[in-house]
């Protein structure tokens, strides 16, 4: 989910807790079943605080930082306005531009917190597969943040697996009416709500861009705790 916040979802058959506590696990809405959640708490929301203090269009920002190649000329952005929750639970923890030159533009900020966001994210899937969550080929996008062509396209290659949204950038208002509908009784299992509700877009695969991501990368696990 690429909304205010920025969540990273996956369903567990069973229960399996991250041994540091870093990931939420918690009872899943179908029966039997488990889901573990990693939270970064300024997802989309960095790219709304950096739009009002440029007084830009989200849509001019985005076609700027199309620009420029993956990296943002060396910039790192860290998402930590509102300090960080997975997998730092720092609630003092504070955004920053790191590696700013007078080189430097409005543009390369922007893709510096597009990646950033994003690296934010990967933080959460790195945790999922450690605790064994198995690696996926596809992951669907939701929230505002999943309609920037752009930011899908940084996301494939930062988390290494084609995105696809899903019919609606609503998603958790859609989950909340699918659930409503399984218990009104419209439909039998919540299996079957998903497969008749929703629907899936083309898919954004990861292009030859993740050397340079997994170097930005790098330097953005460096920096917390710097």
């Amino acid at each position: 989910v690429l909304g205010t916040s920025g969540v990273v979802f996956a369903v567990l058959p069973d229960y399996r807790p991250e041994a540091a506590g870093r990931l939420h696990t918690f009872c899943h809405a179908v029966p039997g079943a488990w889901h573990a959640m990693g939270v970064m708490l300024s997802a989309a929301g960095s790219l709304g605080w950096f739009r009002r203090i440029c007084d830009a269009p989200l849509d001019a920002l985005d076609d700027e930082a199309a620009e420029w190649d993956p990296g943002a000329e060396g910039i790192t952005f860290l998402p930590y306005l509102a300090g960080e929750r997975t997998p730092h639970a720092d609630p003092l923890a504070r955004g920053a531009f790191v590696g700013l030159t007078v080189l430097h533009g409005r543009a390369h900020l922007t893709r510096a917190v597009l990646e950033g966001v994003a690296f934010g994210l990967r933080d959460s899937l790195e945790l999922m597969r450690a605790a064994g969550v198995p690696p996926t080929s596809q992951i669907r996008a939701t929230g505002g943040g999943s309609r920037s062509a752009l930011w899908r396209r940084i996301l494939a290659d930062v988390l290494d697996a084609a995105i696809v949204t899903t019919s609606t950038a609503e998603g958790a208002a859609q989950g909340a009416a699918t659930l409503a509908a399984v218990g009104a009784g419209w439909f039998d299992t919540v299996q079957d709500a998903c497969r008749r509700l929703v629907r899936i877009g083309d898919p954004t695969e990861p292009s030859d861009d993740a050397d340079p991501y997994a170097r930005a990368y790098a330097r953005y696990r460096d920096l917390y705790p710097a």
